[in-house]
Formats: structure tokens, sequence, C-alpha cells
């Protein structure tokens, strides 16, 4: 796409299927967390594996702004190196708060879609990633219109050949939120040219607060998924606790197994076949530490361990240490 695409997607090793994630070798799960750019890409592998993850998150620019920092291709180049020295599974990169693709505004709308075009090219840096986005909230327009004009957005930026897979998120239905059901993302689906481009991304904390119950009956809410919109759309998760009762569309994330989802939920999510392949990113309200003892808890999970177990990882870490509010 341009010189900033400096290594090609057969170097990264994550080339092949963009449904296969396969992770670091001997973990039974790909998890992280949501990093800073502020120090690079390198940079943020690095902190990634000082934490136990094989996977992470972080904003293509200003999540409350829209600025980007210019992309460094050595940089981004040395991402792609570790990543595939430590078999990481892919990346979930975030798209700015900020983006409103179904905006009753045209500047914002066009903001928008410039953006998203310029985030797609920047991620070709690092093909064969995710560039997970919120569709948007149409602002009185309705439901009809908003779709419309992401899709007509959506129209407009993906390139045929592009090797970033673009992921709509679950959403909890907050406002004027588009996206709030699994029919409101297929209809984006279903009317964009080039949806092999597409995938979605689910939140757990969203689709709780969305209404769907996740937490007590995972497979219902999957069967859900299939049937709508069909489980080879889903591509990643966001693994988020809830401040919120089923179906309050409020959007609070919480910590693992401290808020209305609890820890059997990730449990669940962990141990399931048709969700334990996927990369989990963690936006819990955490410090690097508390994102490292949940990464920990649910590598335990995954491996068959115990609900109190993992528990205990949650207050302690993997080095037996209480923290400070344990």
């Amino acid at each position: 796409m341009s010189d900033e695409e400096s290594v090609s997607q057969d170097e990264t090793g994550l080339e092949g299927d963009p449904k296969a994630d396969t992770g670091q070798e001997g973990h039974a799960i790909t998890v992280g967390c949501h990093l800073s750019t502020s120090k690079g890409y390198e940079a943020m592998g690095k902190t990634a594996l000082s934490i136990g993850a094989n996977t992470f998150a972080f904003f293509t620019r200003n999540p409350r702004g829209g600025s980007a920092k210019a992309l460094d291709p050595d940089d981004a180049a040395a991402l792609v190196r570790l990543c595939q020295e430590h078999r990481f599974g892919k990346l979930v990169a975030h798209a700015p708060y900020t983006m409103n693709l179904c905006s009753a505004k045209p500047d914002v709308v066009e903001f928008a879609r410039q953006a998203f075009a310029g985030d797609i090219e920047r991620m070709e840096s690092l093909p064969g990633n995710y560039l997970n986005f919120h569709p948007g909230s149409h602002v009185k327009q309705g439901v009809d219109e908003g779709i419309r004009l992401i899709v007509e957005g959506l129209n407009q930026v993906l390139v045929p050949g592009q090797k970033t897979i673009v992921l709509l998120e679950t959403m909890a239905g907050k406002g004027t939120e588009v996206g709030r059901s699994f029919e409101e993302l297929e209809r984006i689906l279903e009317g964009v040219q080039h949806d092999e481009l597409l995938g979605v991304c689910l939140d757990t904390c969203h689709v709780n607060d969305a209404g769907y119950d996740v937490a007590h009956h995972l497979d219902d809410v999957l069967d859900e998924f299939d049937r709508v919109i069909g489980l080879d759309r889903l591509r990643a998760l966001h693994v988020n606790d809830s401040k919120n009762p089923l179906g309050a569309h409020k959007d609070r994330h919480e910590k693992l197994g401290q808020g209305t989802l609890g820890l059997a939920c990730f449990q669940a999510i962990v141990t399931n076949p048709r969700t334990l392949q996927l990369p989990m990113i963690l936006e819990t309200p955490n410090e690097l530490s508390g994102y490292a003892r949940e990464i920990a808890a649910l590598r335990a999970l995954a491996a068959g361990e115990s609900l109190e177990h993992a528990q205990t990882l949650l207050q302690t870490g993997a080095d037996g240490k209480k923290t400070a509010t344990s």
C-alpha cells in the first residue's frame, strides 16, 4: 500500500486463514490486554511478553482526539519479528472513539472515513491482523440511516486485497449506538461489497448490557450469533466483566470476577471449543500488574484449574504475592 508496508505477510508467521489464531506454542489460549503506543510498537510487544500475553490491543491514533503519530516502518518491522519469534496470535488494534461513521454531521463522517482509510493503511505494516471499531451512533437519525452511512463508509475505505481484517464490535446499546443486536451487525455485513474483509469482535460486557445472557447461557448466545451472523465471522473477543445487570444498556467494564458476569463466565469462554481459539483482549479497569493476574487466571482456567485457584491468582498473582487490595 505504501513504503510503510515494510514486511510481507509471509514474514509475520500469521499468514493463511485469517480465522486461525494459533497463539504461542504450549499455551491453550491467545490472551492479552490493551497497551499504550507511547513507546512504540516493539515496546508494546515486549510489555505484552512481560505480563504473559501473546496478543494485545492498541489504539491506532489518539482515542479521544484523532491525531496519529507518524509510523516508524523499522519499529513496525521489529514488532512483526517479535510476534513471529514468540508465536503471538493476531493483534486486535482499536480505532478511536471519535470515529463515528454514522454521525449526523457531514464533517464528522468525512473525518471518520479519512481516519479509517489511514488506519487501514497503517495496519498494513502489521499484515494479517485485526482493526476493531465501534460501528457508531446515529444521533437520532434512526438505525436505518445509521446503518446506511456505516455501509457507505466501509464500502469507501475497504481496499480489495488488504491484509487487515476489520472487525465490527458488539455494542451495549447506550444512547443511539448502532450494533446493539446481532441483527444490526448482520445488516451492516450484508451491505458491504467486500464483506470478506469484515468480521465481528464480541465484547462480553457489551453483549451482557445489550441483553444477551453470556454469563449463564454462553452456548445459547453463540447459537444465536451463528443463526444471525455465522460463527465464521466471530474473530476476536473483548473479555470484560460488567458493573451492570443484564440488559442495562450502559457499558461499564469491571475487573474479572468482580462484576455481574462472574468468573465462571470466563471459565466457560476459555474452555468452550467455539471461543477458546479466538484472540481475547482484556479491557478491564486495571494497571499492568492487574492484567498480568487476569491473564494468569484465564490461562489457569483454560488448563482446567478450578475457579478457586483462578480467584487466588487474581488476588495474589502467579508469584504468590498478595496485591494491595486483596
